[in-house]
């Protein structure tokens, strides 16, 4: 039997996100069928505006719905530290903790040679113009927060080379134990990531 074209291309297009198998993404697609016309057009409109009505923060890299974001704007907070993550789901992750108070910068993803991702891909030089624009008298040490994974620790050593390089005064932390390796931060809980902050290491 012949799925309607309507539905194989909304399928087609549930199975391009990550994580979603053939067998979800028929699913989704059938229980959307079932949802009222008018839900269904608030759901599609929102995803329109998905991109439309938010932006990529020049500072950190965040995605928010202000230049700057949010976060960068408080002045509130300790501008000598910035944590430096994978993705801005991780963001949300520490802040849920209320341990860390300082500034943040996201990369993006991580060096993955076997993706054909490597450093020029990721906002790497964002962070490090971030850095060197202080001259190294405001920001004091940069936490290295990137996923306990065999990319995540190769980015974060070709991150600390990096920053020793432009700054050898510099303070340049990892998480501590307490991430098990191989997850991805966004998943870990808050007492987990409170104790890789505070039992955070020097590179």
């Amino acid at each position: 039997m012949r799925i309607p074209k309507p539905l194989a291309k909304v399928i087609e297009d549930f199975e391009r996100l990550p994580g979603i198998g053939p067998k979800t993404a028929q699913r989704l697609t059938y229980y959307l069928l079932h949802v009222p016309q008018p839900e269904l057009e608030s759901f599609a409109n929102d995803l329109i505006k998905l991109k439309k009505d938010t932006v990529l923060c020049s500072i950190c890299r965040n995605v928010g719905e202000s230049e700057p974001c949010q976060i960068c704007q408080e002045i509130s907070r300790d501008v000598s530290s910035i944590l430096v993550v994978e993705q801005p789901l991780d963001i949300f992750a520490f802040e849920k903790t209320g341990k860390y108070k300082g500034l943040y910068h996201v990369l993006h993803g991580n060096i993955n040679p076997l993706d054909n991702i490597g450093p020029d891909e990721l906002y790497i030089e964002d962070l490090l113009d971030r850095v060197k624009g202080q001259n190294g008298k405001r920001v004091k040490e940069v936490i290295i927060a990137t996923n306990p994974t065999m990319e995540g620790e190769a980015t974060a050593m070709y991150l600390a080379k990096k920053l020793k390089f432009i700054n050898i005064k510099l303070l340049i932390t990892r998480l501590g134990m307490g991430v098990p390796t191989g997850a991805d931060l966004e998943y870990a809980d808050e007492v987990t990531l409170r104790e890789a902050i505070a039992g955070r290491r020097e590179m």
